[in-house]
């Protein structure tokens, strides 16, 4: 256990960002199951519109350090080639 104070703060400010760093994965992931979801089911113009709100999580998520730059751009265009295969 932290005795010092900036300890304790620091500890304090971990626990924030990690529970904010969860929420945002939470949200790309079921973000990401139902793009994956229209795309099986041959919606694809609903697939399009939810490829736009997507590319946005990503991108705020590599932004904000929870993701890796990379990661993200490889998912984007892993998504894209999915949807382009079912069209």
């Amino acid at each position: 256990m932290p005795r010092r104070k900036s300890s304790l703060k620091k500890g304090r400010a971990d626990k924030k960002k990690r529970l904010k760093n969860i929420r945002v994965k939470q949200e790309l992931r079921k973000t990401l199951k139902k793009f994956q979801a229209l795309v099986s089911a041959k919606s694809i113009d609903e697939a399009k519109k939810l490829l736009r709100k997507v590319y946005s999580l990503l991108d705020k998520a590599a932004k904000k350090k929870v993701i890796h730059p990379n990661l993200a751009n490889r998912k984007k265009s892993r998504l894209t080639q999915r949807l382009l295969k079912a069209t």
